[in-house]
This record gives C-alpha cells, sequence and structure tokens, in this order.
C-alpha cells in the first residue's frame, strides 16, 4: 500500500512521454492553474468562515436555537440535534466537531446520535460549496441558487427526522 502513490506518479510520467508530451511543463502549468484557482476561491472561504465563527461567538446561534427549541421540540428533533442542523450548510468543519461531540455525549446508538450521523451524510455545506463554486465561476446572480440549496438541506433533515421516527432507528 506505501507504494501505491510512487507507482501512479510513475505510471502518468510514462504515458505522458509515450504521448510524447512535455510532462515537467505540463505539471508546471497545472500547478499555476491550481494556485490561480486558490487565490478565486480564498476570499469567500475567508468570509464563510468567518461568519460562522462569528455566528457561534456572539451568541446569536443560541439564541436562534432558544426561539426555534418549541417547534422543534415538537417535530421530535432533540435539542442536541439543533447546532449541527444550523453550522451544516455553513461549515463542514465545524459539523463534523459538532458531530463529534454528539456522539461523545449522547451515544452513537442515541436518537440524536443517530440523526446527527444521518444528517452528516445526507446534506450538504451549501453555502460553503455556493461560495466556492460560485467565486470560481464568477457567476454574480445567486439568488435563484441559494432558495433550491436551502429547500434541498430542509428536505434532506426533514427525510432524516422522518425515517429515524418512522422505521424507530
Amino acid at each position: 500500500m506505501q507504494y501505491i502513490t510512487p507507482i501512479i506518479i510513475i505510471l502518468i510520467v510514462a504515458v505522458g512521454l509515450a504521448r510524447k508530451k512535455s510532462v515537467y511543463t505540463d505539471f508546471i502549468n497545472g500547478a499555476g492553474d491550481g494556485l490561480r484557482l486558490l487565490a478565486d476561491m480564498f476570499p469567500p472561504l475567508v468570509a464563510m468562515l468567518t461568519a460562522t465563527a462569528m455566528l457561534k461567538a456572539s451568541g446569536a446561534l443560541d439564541a436562534l436555537l432558544g426561539a426555534i427549541a418549541p417547534v422543534t421540540d415538537k417535530v421530535g428533533v432533540p435539542a442536541e440535534v439543533m447546532p449541527l442542523i444550523m453550522i451544516r450548510p455553513l461549515s463542514g468543519s465545524g459539523a463534523i466537531g459538532i458531530l463529534s461531540d454528539i456522539l461523545r455525549r449522547c451515544g452513537a446508538d442515541s436518537l440524536a446520535g443517530r440523526l446527527a450521523s444521518v444528517i452528516c451524510g445526507s446534506t450538504e455545506t451549501t453555502f460553503y460549496c455556493l461560495a466556492v463554486y460560485f467565486a470560481k465561476t464568477r457567476v454574480k446572480n445567486i439568488s435563484r441558487a441559494i432558495p433550491c440549496a436551502v429547500i434541498g438541506d430542509i428536505t434532506g433533515i426533514a427525510a432524516a427526522v422522518i425515517a429515524l421516527r418512522l422505521f424507530g432507528l
């Protein structure tokens, strides 16, 4: 298993040479394209990570969760899962941290643990992806994409709640 990466590199170089390509020049051009892509993606990523950290640190997340708690309790969403539902569209790493905390505190076999796991597996970091993809493609009008993406997230979360409640998992 430790030789897989060198084998792949040798294979790529061999195929490039067999096709009479300038492997080094193609590599340098690809590296340059990668750096330009990083430069395009970096500002939206910093903005998204900053907004997520500010939401948590300011207490706004806790206030929002407190306001919607009566509704979420009635539909059967454990309070422990609500921070995950709020952060998942913004930050994948933040969501994984919250998932880890839920699993540690509640256990993997609890309703909260199972629901959090299904939500992490069936939803996307919506705003992160929109920021990255639209920054790269330079799309300016994203007014239709955001509602569709949010509806997709809500559908994934609702399906997770219904599936776990319906099948008693």
